[in-house]
């Protein structure tokens, strides 16, 4: 299960850039400043630079703390995780069948794993992350979970 990317995600993506952007900032100011001026901005721009760094430090504990984060999924049984009919209620096994004979496809545990997450509100991208399966096979799940005759909050 793979829940590390190399690139962020779209909001520590803003925050790093807004980080960056405040350096560059900071380097034109002090470059601009004049001589006598240089120690005031100077340390402005420390407590500028502390509060930059304390920013990516919370976008990289929060993503550590996301990898850490236990999934809320049935316990382990004799024969593998044991789902109980009502969480499976409504599985599209008809059109995940073809994923499961093809040769490099998803276990089934796994997308009763992503159904449970599914029914439980999780998002698309989160769950394909987390589980470690193709976004388009989570996405065909969300798509039958969100057909009318399936009642989610069961």
């Amino acid at each position: 299960m793979t829940t590390s990317r190399l690139l962020p995600r779209p909001r520590e993506a803003a925050v790093l850039l807004s980080v960056l952007g405040l350096l560059v900032l900071e380097e034109v100011t002090l470059g601009l400043a004049e001589e006598d001026e240089r120690p005031v901005i100077g340390g402005i721009l420390v407590g500028a630079s502390c509060s930059g760094l304390l920013l990516v430090g919370a976008v990289l504990l929060s993503r550590w703390l996301d990898a850490r984060r236990p999934l809320p999924l049935p316990p382990l049984g004799p024969n593998g995780r044991e789902y109980s009919a009502r969480a499976l209620e409504g599985f599209p096994m008809e059109a995940v069948r073809p994923l499961l004979l093809a040769e490099q496809g998803p276990q089934l545990g796994q997308l009763y794993s992503a159904w449970t997450l599914v029914r439980a509100g999780r998002p698309a991208p989160w769950i394909a992350r987390r589980l470690d399966i193709p976004l388009d096979t989570v996405r065909l799940l969300v798509d039958a979970a969100r057909t009318p005759g399936l009642d989610q909050r069961r």
